[in-house]
């Protein structure tokens, strides 16, 4: 019997599924809360920390 072909074998170098799926819906949550803990208000959200401002000389 011949081996079956396969035109799209697994991606050795591609991301797992399942850590891809946790990372967003990481940020997801991230996002969540800080819809939650900015209502209201006219900013917009950022789910990223702020860079520390560089004091005044």
């Amino acid at each position: 019997m011949t081996e079956k072909f396969d035109p799209a074998p697994p991606d050795k170098n591609a991301e797992d599924l399942k850590r891809g799926i946790r990372r967003d819906k990481a940020r997801d949550d991230e996002l969540d809360k800080g819809l939650k803990d900015s209502f209201p208000a006219s900013d917009p959200v950022s789910s990223t920390q702020a860079s520390k401002a560089t004091p005044d000389a």
